[in-house]
């Protein structure tokens, strides 16, 4: 992954696109480390990140990062689900992967404490690719608290 600069804007918000690559028609790919990365950078303690996937296609979701065969277990299940092949009436052949992401959604947010994510224990944020492999962005955007220093 490779991230774009950092900009702020007059909120004293802070914006990255991250550049993601994947390798698979459907993957879950974690970016928690790459979205830490940004709020350490950003030196807020206290606030919101908003990830935001601009893209119909591919989503965000935060589930279990520890074990990676939770991701594999979700990708199998959405490709069992919601199969490649089907009867639907979209001419671009990817109507699964447009399901599948309606079903993610395109946008997550994590409170941060601490200057930390806020994520429990075995939570990890998970890029979710359903129409690759591609080159895709992921928008974070770090919302400080107003009375946080």
């Amino acid at each position: 992954m490779k991230d774009a600069p950092t900009t702020v804007a007059a909120s004293r918000s802070l914006t990255r696109t991250l550049e993601v690559r994947t390798a698979r028609y459907t993957e879950l790919k974690n970016i928690t480390a790459e979205v830490a990365r940004f709020i350490a950078e950003s030196g807020c303690r206290s606030g919101v990140c908003h990830v935001y996937v601009p893209h119909t296609t591919a989503g965000v979701i935060i589930n279990e990062g520890d074990d990676p065969d939770v991701a594999r277990d979700i990708e199998t299940t959405f490709d069992r689900l919601i199969p490649h092949e089907g009867n639907y009436r979209h001419g671009e052949g990817n109507s699964d992967s447009h399901i599948k992401t309606a079903l993610t959604g395109s946008s997550a947010t994590v409170f941060i404490a601490g200057g930390r994510l806020a994520l429990g224990r075995w939570q990890a944020i998970f890029f979710c690719e359903f129409d690759g492999p591609r080159r895709r962005e992921v928008m974070l955007k770090i919302v400080p608290d107003p009375l946080a220093s």
